[in-house]
């Protein structure tokens, strides 16, 4: 049974390359393409493909899209394919919905399999996808199930600080400089708000702070997220 797809991106030149790419196999299935989140929800609601190939970041798309296109769509499988890499990228497209995660620069082999993977209702993360994971230490099958508690818990305003720091992507040595202190006594910072809130990474803290609303999501979606090392 053929897997049908619809490409979105605003990028005539890459939709067309994806085109191109994934017509040559004869068990995918090119059903649409969309340069905006509007013509791509007109698709899903009137052809119900199986796998939607989205780049979320480009203009006219958001993360909330992939949110829209599930709620059109329940049996929809989407895939991401971004040039972007960053952990606090990953966890909102997981957050949203993504099933499978890719890059504009992954290997032809890598894009099919995504499709085909996700076509079967598997996941699929490309190498850098994957490393990334590894680096922010994001478990994939616990994100859309992870509940943080935002009740009130005993935060120092310093800590408040760090946190609203971490979420938009500084290491420690970052906000050592911005909050003028030692890298040392961000670290100590760091495991101090990590044992308050009950939680073991920086992606989990990145979520108590969107939900908390020290910071919001679009604040930080596009800007490359450094790793927690300091």
């Amino acid at each position: 049974m053929d897997i049908q797809v619809v490409i979105a991106d605003s990028n005539h030149i890459v939709r067309c390359g994806l085109t191109a790419i994934l017509s040559n196999f004869p068990d995918i299935r090119i059903v649409g393409e969309a340069v905006n989140e509007e013509k791509l929800k007109e698709l899903v609601f009137n052809f119900s493909p199986r796998v939607v190939l989205i780049d979320f970041l480009a203009p006219g798309f958001s993360v909330d899209t992939v949110q829209e296109l599930k709620r059109i769509s329940e049996n929809l499988r989407v895939v991401a394919i971004t040039t972007e890499q960053s952990g606090v990228t990953i966890v909102n497209a997981l957050k949203a919905g993504v099933d499978s995660y890719i890059k504009k620069d992954c290997d032809i082999h890598e894009i099919v399999d995504s499709v085909q993977e996700t076509g079967k209702g598997s996941k699929f993360f490309c190498g850098q996808i994957l490393e990334a994971i590894r680096r922010e230490s994001i478990d994939p099958d616990e994100i859309n199930g992870l509940e943080i508690n935002c009740e009130p818990v005993s935060l120092s305003r310093r800590e408040l600080e760090v946190i609203k720091l971490i979420a938009e992507g500084n290491t420690n040595n970052q906000i050592a400089e911005k909050l003028y202190l030692s890298a040392h006594t961000v670290n100590t910072h760091r495991k101090n708000i990590m044992q308050k809130l009950g939680v073991n990474n920086t992606a989990s803290i990145v979520m108590y702070a969107v939900k908390s609303q020290l910071v919001s999501p679009n604040k930080f979606l596009f800007s490359p997220v450094n790793s927690a090392a300091g």
